[in-house]
């Protein structure tokens, strides 16, 4: 399956944007990763092939939504009150299994970069 992020940006601490994941097919639980500069790819959100459940880390609990509209094969990061930490490159990834971790997704799309400026 082919994944398709997009809606990265700049925009100022305080600010919101909405990154979307276009799938080319199949039902699978997706997630969004973030990798910033100088750091390790760590998990964001995931929501599983339904829509039904959603899951956060910690540090964007609160603040980010997760959604999905599967008769449009995407999903939907929403982001609100950014900060300057959350700069990265967001990837969305698909896969059978749910988890956290990066390994346990089979598909990766190429990532949209988000910058918060203070």
């Amino acid at each position: 399956v082919q994944l398709q992020a997009s809606g990265g940006g700049l925009v100022q601490a305080g600010g919101s944007l909405r990154l979307s994941c276009a799938a080319s097919g199949g039902t699978y639980n997706m997630g969004w990763f973030r990798q910033g500069p100088e750091k390790e790819r760590e998990f964001v959100a995931v929501i599983n092939w339904t829509g039904s459940i959603t899951n956060y880390a910690d540090s964007v609990k609160g603040r980010f939504t997760m959604s999905r509209d599967n008769a449009k094969n995407t999903v939907y990061l929403k982001m609100d009150s950014l900060k300057p930490e959350d700069t990265a490159i967001y990837y969305c990834a698909a896969g059978l299994r749910w988890g956290y971790d990066p390994t346990r997704y089979d598909y990766w799309g190429q990532g949209t970069l988000v910058t918060v400026s203070s």
